[in-house]
């Protein structure tokens, strides 16, 4: 019998040595909480296709942001649904509207020991559902949603945003963002673009979580699926119009991605565990097919093995608990 010359399993030996030669490390640090306010709600609302999700009240909502910063997250990114929408998303850029109000109350109770994130898009406050403003053939206009998107960012900074997060996927969004910004006094609110972010099946769920009115589908301005060099791309151009952190979205369908924009830029990479990769695990881990916390924290790692510096996930808080643990 012919023995191995290399033995690769004697670091597998024990835990102590596994955790020696381990190449990939998952911290609460790493890791951001998306948050879900809604306007006008007494009490939190259960998302039915996002076990374990719900849309807060402001009220609950300072609560969760507390426990976020009790177990050592990252930050929080947060979500505005309001009680009415029309064509423009006025609520976006409403001082008193309940993104902008949310920011304020999330701030006021954890200050500066938590980051405090805000989705800037408009598809939450449109009755169209889209991310952004439409011309008269019911196409999204770009340069129109650009002048909407800034008046927004300015909004949110003044409610004291540490990152404003344009996820609309508009061509130039974040040089006008960050204009913006400058010019009204801003300049220390930084911007985390959703710079490579895909026209997904896994975004379902995340329609339920905001109420979404969609018509139609974002095709024309979220990125085909098959590519790849265009997601790096997008970060590249980002990066040069001034975003001070990119993202990738989804993450377990775009690892691949991930990647090669961690490889392209020297600023931090983000990466989005949405919606629709948090339900299926959960649907699979409830019919007993998986073993459902060692899959989250598979998940989780591979995104981090992938490249992500941050990972913005639904499970953030129980992640949190388990590395504890």
């Amino acid at each position: 019998m012919v023995f191995p010359d290399v033995r690769p399993r004697r670091l597998r030996r024990t835990p102590a040595l596994r955790r020696l030669v381990g190449e990939t490390d998952l911290d609460p640090r790493h890791l951001v909480l998306p948050l879900f306010v809604r306007e006008g709600a007494t009490e939190p609302v259960p998302i039915g296709s996002m076990p374990g999700v719900v849309q807060h009240t402001r009220e609950t909502l300072k609560k969760a942001a507390s426990e976020a910063l009790a177990s050592g997250l990252g930050g929080v990114m947060l979500f505005g649904i309001p009680a009415e929408k029309d064509p423009l998303g006025s609520g976006a850029t409403d001082p008193h509207g309940i993104l902008n109000l949310a920011i304020t109350d999330v701030v006021a109770e954890v200050g500066d020991q938590l980051t405090v994130m805000s989705d800037l898009c408009l598809d939450e406050f449109t009755d169209h559902g889209h991310c952004g403003v439409l011309d008269p053939d019911g196409n999204v206009d770009n340069d129109r949603t650009l002048e909407v998107y800034a008046e927004m960012a300015v909004a949110q900074a003044a409610a004291g945003v540490d990152l404003v997060s344009p996820s609309g996927m508009m061509d130039g969004q974040v040089a006008a963002i960050r204009r913006a910004l400058d010019e009204a006094e801003h300049q220390g609110t930084g911007i985390l673009a959703y710079s490579a972010k895909y026209a997904s099946a896994f975004y379902g769920p995340f329609r339920e979580a905001v109420d979404s009115s969609l018509q139609g589908d974002r095709r024309t301005y979220q990125q085909q699926p098959g590519n790849r060099r265009e997601g790096v791309r997008e970060a590249l151009i980002d990066v040069a119009e001034g975003a001070d952190i990119v993202m990738v979205k989804p993450a377990l369908g775009y690892l691949d991605v991930l990647s090669a924009v961690r490889a392209a830029v020297e600023v931090p990479v983000a990466a989005y565990n949405v919606s629709g990769e948090y339900s299926m695990i959960e649907a699979a881990a409830a019919n007993g097919w998986i073993d459902r916390e060692p899959a989250i924290l598979e998940a989780l790692t591979s995104i981090r093995r992938a490249g992500a510096d941050i990972i913005l996930t639904y499970w953030a808080l129980e992640a949190a608990s388990l590395l504890r643990r």
